[in-house]
């Protein structure tokens, strides 16, 4: 049977070459927009938090950037924390609410749509994180179509 002589990896040492970048580094234009959009439950996989740092990227790269949370993509928007409101339960707990609230400082836009709010989850805007601005279910089609109108980056997700 063959035998593997090798070291074992070493807590610093590098599995891939993660210096090296294929791609020209894309910056925004004056004026150009992102509108990332999430139609996802919080904590049923990694893409709402993948897709809150991707958009934090774009934000950085000066990008005009907006985040849409409709249907369950809601649930990543609502103030968490137990036994009170803000106190992390577990590691990762207050994951979404941090990066979200971070987004926001940075000078990211939040959407809500207020009819998954209410009628699908049983909240109400109170629920909502500070800064994330809550819009009408017709809301939802016209930010998409306003952004594709100005030519915006627009990177969907549907989960569910």
């Amino acid at each position: 049977m063959p035998k593997v002589e090798l070291s074992s990896n070493q807590k610093g040492d590098f599995f891939v070459d993660f210096e090296e970048k294929v791609f020209e580094d894309v910056k925004a234009e004056p004026g150009q927009k992102a509108l990332i959009t999430f139609h996802t439950v919080a904590f049923e996989g990694s893409i709402g938090l993948v897709n809150i740092l991707t958009a934090t990227r774009l934000l950085r790269k000066g990008f005009e950037t907006s985040i849409l949370l409709y249907g369950p993509g809601v649930t990543l928007g609502v103030q968490r924390g137990f036994p009170k409101i803000g106190d992390e339960a577990f590691p990762g707990h207050m994951a979404y609410s941090d990066r979200l609230t971070k987004f926001i400082a940075e000078g990211g836009k939040v959407y809500a749509c207020r009819f998954a709010l209410q009628a699908l989850y049983g909240m109400g805007e109170p629920n909502l994180l500070p800064g994330i601005t809550p819009i009408s279910p017709l809301d939802v089609l016209d930010i998409q179509l306003s952004h594709r109108k100005e030519k915006s980056f627009i990177f969907d997700t549907w989960t569910l």
